[in-house]
């Protein structure tokens, strides 16, 4: 099959109740006014392949661009996890080994006691996965503290086959095609 005349995306379902519902909130909460009290924030992760040089690569000179050879050597997998505030202009991202529950809640609980420590509530745009749950926090801190930052947390899941709402993807997908596609990591 020639894959020049085609191009991969997610087609959303056709008349689904609970796509065109979950999609509505997203885009209401995106159409809400800023207020830094109570500010809108994304997250989203991508795992990364690691890749190493088998051969040292010839630095380049002026009458060649730098040389590396094609084959490598796989050296696992790292995940990115991207947290942005659209609306002020913010974004980090965070590299782990691995994304656990614990992965997530720890660095949900340094962005609440952090960046949003005095902030009345924030609401969090994210995909329904499993590691992104109320419970997660009760699985790292003490009852009382999981139970803090829960209360401060509006959730707003994207649809299933609709993640593309989230702007943090966006920005991971800018990030992968813009800065790191096709490079070794």
């Amino acid at each position: 099959m020639n894959n020049r005349n085609m191009e991969y995306c997610v087609i959303p379902p056709q008349c689904d109740a609970e796509f065109a519902a979950s999609m509505e909130d997203v885009l209401e909460t995106y159409e809400k006014p800023y207020d830094s009290n109570h500010p809108v924030f994304c997250m989203d992760e991508q795992p990364v392949q690691l890749i190493k040089d088998v051969k040292v690569p010839i630095e380049a000179t002026t009458e060649h661009p730098r040389r590396v050879d094609y084959e490598y050597e796989r050296a696992g997998v790292a995940n990115i996890l991207m947290y942005t505030e659209p609306f002020a202009g913010w974004r980090e991202a965070y590299a782990r080994e691995i994304k656990t529950k614990a992965d997530w809640a720890l660095l949900m609980a340094e962005l609440l006691e952090g960046r949003y420590a005095n902030c009345e509530t924030v609401t969090l745009v994210c995909d329904n996965l499993n590691t992104h749950t109320r419970g997660a926090f009760y699985e790292v801190f003490e009852p009382s503290r999981a139970r803090g930052l829960v209360k401060r947390i509006s959730w707003c899941y994207t649809p299933k086959h609709g993640s593309w709402l989230n702007i943090a993807e966006n920005e991971l997908g800018s990030i992968t095609r813009q800065c790191v596609g096709g490079r070794r990591i």
